[in-house]
């Protein structure tokens, strides 16, 4: 579907900024709970753990807090999800120094949605910088297939910004395709809009493949779409297939563009669905329902699995159904990454097969 490196070392490469995750226990609400699991993670890094389940490298770009035991839990973390990672140790010079940031999301029970808040004071991935990194070793010597980046990291500060950019400049000149996942974030714009509007249309103009829903290309690249949730989503599926030829006539050379369909019945249950367009092709699955145990992090297990289709060199639409079957795996699970055991397991949601296998 597209070609790639054939020589790379890695199958992608991910620019992050790491974290932990705080999920209270049982599905109670956050702010009454006193009993709270912990996980490594990242939007970027949660991606790419479809491809490293399944066997491909895959390496993250990222900073930590030096001595800190936090930052030993999420180099642990991503040992056990099968990935290499680099990147500088900033030291806390003093308890108000840098640390990594804190995801504090419950998971929402039946008519109670979840509820998420991000505490990113002193985040100490805003320092990244690509004069900490060898980009050329990287990208040059080691190689990537597919470098993967999203709005969050881009946008995060100045220093990410132009981090994820210079990324994006010399993996293409050295055979990586770029994958782009808008992930708009209001907070993050805010008094920035323009210097950011202007980055992220760069970094989509180098793009192989854009994601994003609705809002993400509307606010990112200023494209017009379809109004943002509600109910009904099947019926604005021709509204999203426009938008995504708008978006195509302004990045006439990005191969792949995608974006997932979702309409919440409950917490426990969502109508899931996903368009993908490669050339004059569109991929569409409509929306089917499927059992949520935790909605967190179920459109990044998409786009993994979108990507690993590609990174198989399976066409648009085995790819996408791919992708929605590893989103919908990773609602399943009280991680917000996918951890697919094969692909028959993957196969196995896509055809609704959910028989005992013994």
């Amino acid at each position: 579907m597209i070609e790639l490196r054939n020589d790379a070392k890695y199958s992608l490469v991910i620019p992050t900024s790491m974290g932990v995750r705080l999920t209270p226990v049982d599905h109670q609400p956050f702010h009454c709970s006193d009993t709270f699991k912990m996980q490594g993670t990242s939007a970027e890094s949660n991606v790419g753990s479809i491809a490293s389940f399944l066997g491909m490298p895959v390496k993250i770009l990222t900073a930590f807090v030096k001595d800190s035991p936090v930052a030993r839990f999420i180099k642990d973390d991503l040992a056990r999800r099968h990935m290499d990672y680099e990147g500088p140790e900033f030291t806390q010079d003093t308890p108000w120094g840098v640390r990594h940031q804190i995801n504090m999301a419950d998971s929402g029970w039946g008519s109670r949605g979840p509820r998420v808040q991000n505490d990113r004071a002193g985040e100490v991935g805003r320092k990244l910088n690509v004069k900490d990194f060898d980009l050329q070793r990287i990208f040059g010597d080691e190689g990537a297939k597919i470098v993967h980046m999203s709005g969050l990291i881009a946008a995060l500060s100045e220093e990410t910004s132009e981090f994820c950019l210079e990324i994006a400049r010399v993996a293409k000149k050295n055979g990586a395709r770029i994958s782009f996942d808008l992930n708009h974030r209001a907070s993050f714009w805010k008094g920035r809009e323009e210097l950011l509007s202007k980055q992220f249309k760069e970094i989509a103009s180098l793009s192989d493949i854009l994601i994003g829903n609705e809002e993400d290309f509307q606010l990112c690249l200023g494209v017009e779409g379809p109004e943002a949730g509600g109910k009904g989503i099947t019926a604005k599926i021709d509204g999203f297939k426009g938008m995504i030829n708008r978006v195509k006539q302004e990045y006439p050379d990005t191969s792949l563009f995608a974006t997932t369909l979702r309409e919440v019945e409950s917490a426990n249950s969502h109508m899931w669905g996903a368009i993908v367009s490669h050339g004059e092709e569109f991929s569409v699955i409509e929306p089917r329902q499927i059992g949520v145990f935790d909605r967190i992090g179920g459109g990044d297990g998409f786009v993994g699995g979108l990507l690993y289709g590609v990174l198989k060199g399976w066409d648009a639409e085995k790819s996408s159904q791919f992708g929605w079957a590893t989103g919908a795996l990773t609602a399943t699970l009280n991680t917000d990454y996918g951890q697919p055991a094969d692909e028959d397991q993957v196969w196995s949601i896509w055809k609704g097969n959910a028989r005992v296998q013994r």
